[in-house]
């Protein structure tokens, strides 16, 4: 069966992130150690709440405020919340404009409205995907099986007409039950030679 369509991830895909760099700006603003507001962070489900679509973003402020106890306003917070991207890309702009020639794009991503925004801002990438497919929107994330559903059924495609990449084992393994072809991304060589290996043209010619 051939390949019809591409699904990418954003994080750490197309677009590196480093938490640590939220966190070391989020210490200024709070009496607690950086050690003390992940693991805070962790135990609590306010960024799967809020990634999920279960919080508006002023919702989800004046929660992790209380609960990292934040001495910071919206506006601050929001720019220390999206510092965590970093300029350089993983996958080139030129590549997706290549393969959106031949093949349908779609974004699979597990992100919030707040990063999701600032995203769409900064980098050009996100233009050139057919369809998004976004936890905070589908009130659902990656590895449920519904979102990898919805997101076959807008492409218009069946299971075994999409190549996937992510960077976290555990999506693709929730991709390949369902029939995708899906490789996780470790570098864009590495990506490049997965494609030419299914005859998917990147439009570079290397």
């Amino acid at each position: 069966m051939p390949y019809r369509a591409l699904f990418f991830d954003l994080g750490n895909v197309l677009v590196p992130f480093d938490l640590r760099l939220a966190y070391g700006a989020l210490e200024a603003a709070s009496p607690l150690s950086i050690a003390e507001m992940s693991a805070r962070l962790r135990a609590s489900s306010l960024a799967s709440d809020y990634e999920c679509g279960r919080l508006e973003d002023l919702g989800f402020f004046e929660a992790i405020r209380e609960l990292l106890q934040l001495c910071c306003a919206y506006e601050e917070f929001r720019d220390i919340w999206n510092s965590i991207f970093l300029p350089p890309t993983l996958v080139p702009e030129t590549l997706l404009a290549a393969l959106r020639e031949r093949y349908t794009l779609l974004l699979l991503s597990n992100t919030n409205a707040m990063h999701f925004r600032f995203l769409a801002q900064h980098y050009p990438h996100i233009r050139h995907f057919h369809h998004l497919m976004l936890s905070h929107e589908a009130g659902v994330q990656k590895p449920d099986a519904s979102i990898y559903l919805r997101a076959l059924a807008t492409a218009d495609v069946e299971p075994g007409e999409v190549f996937f990449t992510d960077d976290l084992q555990t999506n693709i393994d929730a991709a390949r039950a369902l029939g995708i072809d899906a490789e996780q991304f470790v570098g864009l060589p590495e990506l490049k030679a997965q494609l030419r290996a299914r005859g998917i043209a990147d439009g570079d010619g290397s």
